[in-house]
């Protein structure tokens, strides 16, 4: 077995793997870029070492530097995790012929596999569906054009090197084609560095379905069930779970032969995962194999309760699988969802930003959190936006969908945009607890999801609110009082005494686009009373960890309370709200001359300069296109008008808020 395993890899990955190997006793060797030096994996490896600047090729990406490091520190084996080089074929032989193991499949199998077109081609050998299409070898315009034409429209655009969802378009009409070609050709040659792209035939309200499969040297083979993967966006997974809840007994038969029938035709050495789509009628295809460990495998380890990691560093230490498949069993069901730093209402951007606040539920044998980032650490620019992975398991689907949204409601973030709202309302919306979905849900009622996440604002969340900000006002008046030469000062005075009586005070909330809400409450220590139409007699109850109860006209409520300066976050029966206090009398001075200006939503690559001075254009034209945290973001203009500067060329990389381009003003 290997004494010492350097994980190339960051974030929360790099600390799932770093747990197993702690469990087995094998010295954990991280590596980091200049943005990670004080990340979480750094923190939590035996060893850990610098590897280069923040940006992935400056860092993550350098095959040779991490061999030269692997070498130099005596480690027997690298670990690739998933992203960066885990599919990267030249890495994948390099590793060995420096004398250290490589924990995944063999060069030869990521090769087999990571082209499209020629993993199809194996497919149709070993009697595994496939979808119809052209996955040949020109790759002209016209050709494709042509090819396209023979298998009709709707169709898929692919990338061949592609994966996770980049380089993908659907093509509706044939007048659409040329534009979507050279769009995946782009992003693909800007992702994996070939532009090369294969075409299929568009199934109708498709499901996504992949099969965890297993291989060791010694012919053994086998899967780990199924994972449903359908309810994603942009081809991003936002909610996984296992077992399929469409799948009958006979398809998944079929579909666990065919995913071990994929594994056996390329010889396949540890863990991967064969993807499927699936149609209405459950007739089910190949679509790609992921050569590595996937996002979505602790759903597998919840129902399995077998340790997934340790099974690829057992098979690439030249052991056999540790159970055949009639070994393997699966209880109860799980989910995972991802939480990004986005904005769901802004075309789910990417936030970035300092986690002033964050706080997920305590873990235990239900619930697994899944995270590279700590309270105080920084979303950068550099990397996917992803901060936690939220596990859980139950006895039905049911109960693990309660405890997800259990999960959910323990969880807030102060600091950056994200998405845990539009998890919440997912969570709980009739189509997805009657499993009515497809790959499409999300995009086709976003509008309806997105409304959705917007509630109103609960009288009990604003007496929370105004009762956070309250005690932690008297707490800093006694901090202060503790500090004073006189800390019998009546200024210090925290127990609302006043020589003409008890005092009142308005407090001012700021929720969504509301105008300004205004709580008018007297207060006494853990005594407040907030006068409205009727009077409120509430008393406050601290507990640990942010929980704040509340005696409301006599009855209890518990509260999850984040605060950091004038934001408050309150988690309520499962659901956050936001809410800023606010200054009334603030002047509000506006950048009228902004709305003429087109500005750089986050930091990033400018892949295209689309206009120049002088151009005359109209609403929702593309201006510019900008690659940031792996994705790319079409700028479009805001009104019809004539450009007047463009402060960019392509190629340039720019901070947030930067101007790019302003329209001329009307006379």
């Amino acid at each position: 077995m290997f004494k010492k395993i350097l994980i190339a890899n960051r974030g929360e990955i790099a600390c799932r793997v770093i747990s197993t190997l702690k469990k087995m006793g094998i010295t954990s060797v991280a590596v980091y870029s200049d943005a990670d030096q004080n990340s979480r994996h750094v923190k939590l490896a035996d060893e850990a070492y610098h590897i280069g600047g923040s940006r992935p090729d400056e860092s993550y990406l350098k095959a040779d530097t991490l061999i030269a490091l692997a070498k130099r520190v005596g480690v027997d084996a690298i670990h690739p995790a998933y992203g960066f080089l885990s599919e990267n074929s030249d890495f994948a032989r390099a590793c060995p012929e420096a004398g250290i193991a490589f924990i995944g499949p063999t060069a030869e199998s990521i090769e087999k596999m990571g082209a499209k077109d020629a993993a199809k081609h194996l497919m149709e050998a070993a009697n595994v569906p496939v979808v119809p299409g052209y996955h040949g070898q020109q790759q002209g315009a016209e050709h494709l054009k042509a090819e396209a034409d023979k298998v009709g429209y709707p169709l898929l655009i692919k990338a061949v090197s592609g994966g996770g969802g980049k380089g993908m378009r659907v093509v509706t009409a044939a007048e659409e084609f040329n534009d979507l070609l050279d769009a995946v050709m782009r992003e693909a040659q800007n992702a994996f560095g070939d532009d090369r792209v294969l075409l299929e035939r568009y199934i109708g309200k498709p499901r996504h379905i992949e099969f965890q499969v297993f291989g060791d040297t010694q012919d053994n083979y086998v899967h780990l069930h199924e994972r449903e993967c359908s309810l994603q966006r942009r081809h991003q997974k936002i909610i996984e779970e296992t077992p399929s809840p469409f799948l009958d007994d006979a398809t998944r038969e079929a579909m666990g032969v065919a995913a071990v029938n994929a594994a056996r035709a390329i010889q396949y050495n540890g863990a991967g995962t064969i993807e499927f789509i699936v149609g209405e009628d459950r007739s089910f295809y190949f679509m790609e194999m992921n050569t590595r460990l996937q996002v979505e495998h602790p759903v597998t380890e919840m129902v399995t309760g077998q340790d997934l990691v340790e099974w690829q560093i057992r098979v690439a230490a030249g052991e056999a699988l540790p159970l055949t498949q009639e070994q393997i069993t699966s209880t109860g069901h799980s989910f995972e969802t991802r939480v990004y730093a986005e904005n769901p209402n802004n075309l789910f951007l990417p936030s970035t930003g300092k986690l002033h606040a964050l706080r997920f539920p305590q873990a235990n044998e239900n619930c697994r959190i899944e995270t590279g980032v700590a309270q105080g650490d920084t979303i950068s620019v550099f990397y996917d936006p992803m901060i936690a992975k939220l596990v859980v398991w139950g006895e039905t689907r049911e109960i693990a969908r309660a405890r997800l949204l259990n999960a959910l409601g323990d969880s807030g973030i102060i600091g950056v945009e994200n998405n845990i709202a539009f998890l919440e309302t997912l969570s709980t919306h009739t189509d997805f607890i009657d499993n009515k979905i497809d790959t499409q849900y999300i995009d086709a009622k976003l509008d309806e999801i997105l409304d959705s996440s917007r509630v109103e604002l609960p009288q009990n969340v604003l007496l929370a609110a105004s009762v956070r900000l309250l005690l932690d006002q008297q707490k800093s008046v006694a901090t202060m009082a503790l500090n004073a030469s006189d800390s019998n000062s009546p200024w210090f005075d925290t127990t609302g005494w006043r020589p003409n009586g008890q005092s009142e005070r308005s407090l001012f909330f700021c929720y969504e686009e509301s105008d300004d809400i205004e709580v008018v409450v007297s207060e006494r220590e853990n005594h407040f009373i907030f006068h409205q139409e009727n009077d409120l007699d509430v008393i406050a109850q601290e507990a640990s960890n942010d929980v704040l109860r509340l005696q409301i006209n006599g009855s209890w409520e518990r509260f999850i309370t984040l605060r950091h300066d004038d934001t408050v976050l309150i988690s309520w029966k499962n659901r956050w709200y936001l809410l800023n206090e606010v200054d009334p009398f603030a002047t509000d001075i506006s950048d009228a001359a902004g709305a003429s200006n087109v500005i750089a939503p986050m930091p990033g690559k400018l892949l295209k300069v689309l206009v120049a001075s002088g151009d005359t254009v109209t609403e929702n034209q593309p201006l510019a296109i900008l690659e940031a945290m792996k994705m790319e973001h079409t700028l479009v203009a805001p009104f019809d008008g004539e450009i007047d500067q463009v402060f960019c060329v392509t190629g340039d990389f720019v901070e947030a808020d930067a101007t790019l381009v302003t329209f001329k003003e009307e006379l």
